[in-house]
């Protein structure tokens, strides 16, 4: 019968690995497009972090299929972790275009939208780490500062675009600093995704 009332910290304590391995992730992300001679390096350490972040969903589905009685909605726990995996495969996937379309020189712009989905990730820790102590009020206000980063990154987004193909003579550079533009941009309306499912999950709780 245990293993049908295990202890709720369970599932938290994963959302927590889940988290932070995907600000990790972010982390080498910025420090790619810092500097873009270091890309071989770090699009293989990013995506050693994707494969531990697989494994960690892989194990919460695992539990959460021989589990009876969950501390959230099965659905949220499903959709929570899933978002934060969604992110961590777009970080990686900005990481592995950059590397195989071999770009030799960064852009301001990816770097903003590198740090604004890194900003993002250490919010979304916070918000995880105030889901297990039920904090709540405080999560309600990290969902309003990944709303903001959001709007932030949706902007520098169409700055690249509108930069990118004024500037930018080259079609297939053209192309490919598109793709990873776009990469990085959903990357962070993945973020809004995981603050809207910590507000429903908010608003069932509190």
């Amino acid at each position: 019968m245990k293993k049908f009332f295990p202890k709720e910290t369970d599932f938290y304590t994963m959302f927590d690995k889940a988290a932070r391995n995907l600000n990790k992730g972010a982390v080498l992300l910025v420090e790619m497009m810092e500097d873009l001679s270091k890309a071989e390096t770090k699009s293989k350490e990013i995506y050693e972090v994707e494969q531990e972040g697989d494994m960690l969903t892989h194990e919460v589905m695992r539990r959460l299929n021989k589990t009876f009685i969950t501390p959230l909605d099965r659905e949220d726990i499903h959709s929570l972790i899933s978002r934060i995996d969604d992110v961590l495969d777009l970080i990686w996937a900005s990481a592995d275009r950059a590397t195989l379309f071999k770009i030799k020189e960064s852009t301001p712009e990816a770097v903003e939208l590198s740090k604004c989905i890194l900003s993002t990730t250490e919010i979304i820790t916070k918000a995880v780490t105030s889901l297990k102590d039920k904090k709540y009020s405080y999560i309600q206000e990290y969902c309003i500062e990944i709303n903001r980063l959001e709007n932030a990154a949706d902007r520098i987004f169409r700055e690249a675009l509108a930069r990118l193909f004024e500037n930018t003579k080259d079609p297939i550079l053209v192309i490919k600093w598109k793709n990873i533009y776009e990469n990085l941009e959903d990357a962070t309306d993945i973020c809004e995704d995981v603050a809207n499912i910590l507000e429903s999950i908010v608003l069932k709780h509190a």
